[in-house]
């Protein structure tokens, strides 16, 4: 048995896997190939059986998301790490080997991801992870290499082994007994937020977690979503607020939870008032379904609670990054 396996999560992808997934088999030699199938209705199964014998197929009989999809997923997968990857990434040679040898090296590492860079922008970083991921006081998400809509060029800049906050779920490499011990991810979240909040519960229990930039793959992004798509605003939102209440410490809950929900306001009307009003009902069904599912999450709160080892804001930043941004100018990573 190898000890990798890279886990490619499928849904209707069946273009993406004949352009992607030969370059993942050539470049992963040290690993066991998987597809996930989440009972794509196209000619996944069949590309996968054809074009790929080697690639061991799972087939789930559900489409069960992006986080119940690998849940199912890892638990018929044996290796001791797991690389879950998008089926959108392009990975390059060599890309296993440093994440690898960094998760070797100290059994405090749980998990890691590479650089991401941009498929249609080769010299730029992309959205979804960049160089490794960092969240503010409030729950907002920004990476080494990527400010909201700020996407930087990779000048090397960010080349060097960061402890971060959380790794993309675009192309996430983790210990699998780890995994399933903090409960993998968050199935009711479906798509979004969902690695950002199973970095947190590691990171509160007293794992590290790493950027390996000598690792390098491109991510096309947007290929499930459009970043422009109610549905994905509906998501983000609902699941960061989800997010927030399962793991913030009960001393910050209340102040930390009235100024999102100011901020959400905020957001919302910024949509209605510049057209986007798919996306303003968006946020404000995300506030209602939040406070209708909030209850349900209390036993899961005093779970995380319970067996968070570090206090403190040890996945957050301290200061507030919409004000750095918007106001303060703050557009790289490297000028916070």
């Amino acid at each position: 048995m190898k000890r990798v396996a890279v886990v490619i999560l499928n849904y209707n992808g069946a273009e993406m896997l004949r352009t992607f997934l030969p370059g993942v088999v050539e470049c992963s030699p040290e690993a066991e190939v998987v597809v996930a199938d989440n009972a794509s209705t196209d000619d996944s199964v069949e590309v996968v059986q054809r074009l790929f014998p080697t690639v061991r197929l799972i087939r789930l009989e559900q489409n069960w998301g992006f986080a119940d999809g690998y849940n199912k997923a890892l638990e018929q997968v044996d290796a001791e790490y797991s690389i879950l990857l998008n089926s959108d990434v392009e990975v390059t040679k060599g890309w296993i080997a440093p994440m690898l040898a960094a998760l070797d090296a100290d059994s405090n590492v749980v998990a890691c991801q590479p650089k991401i860079l941009d498929y249609k922008r080769k010299t730029h970083f992309e959205y979804a992870g960049a160089a490794g991921g960092f969240i503010d006081r409030y729950g907002y998400p920004y990476c080494r290499g990527r400010i909201f809509d700020t996407l930087e060029e990779d000048k090397g800049q960010y080349d060097t082994v960061c402890d971060i906050s959380w790794a993309t779920g675009a192309a996430l490499m983790i210990r699998t007994a780890e995994y399933r011990a903090a409960g993998g991810l968050d199935g009711r979240f479906f798509a979004h937020m969902e690695e950002i909040d199973l970095c947190w519960r590691l990171r509160a229990r007293g794992s590290r977690i790493l950027c390996v930039p000598q690792s390098t793959v491109y991510h096309v992004g947007g290929a499930t979503l459009s970043k422009s798509n109610p549905k994905k605003t509906y998501l983000n939102f609902r699941n960061n607020l989800l997010m927030l209440y399962k793991n913030l410490p009960q001393e910050e809950l209340r102040s930390v939870m009235r100024m999102r929900c100011l901020l959400d306001y905020v957001a919302a009307f910024k949509f209605l008032f510049t057209g986007g009003f798919g996306d303003f009902k968006a946020v404000m069904r995300a506030r209602r379904d939040y406070r209708r599912m909030r209850d349900s999450y209390a036993a899961v709160r005093k779970e995380n609670l319970a067996k968070t080892v570090v206090q403190g804001r040890c996945c957050r930043s301290p200061f507030p990054i919409l004000w750095r941004y918007h106001f303060g100018g703050k557009k790289n990573y490297s000028e916070l």
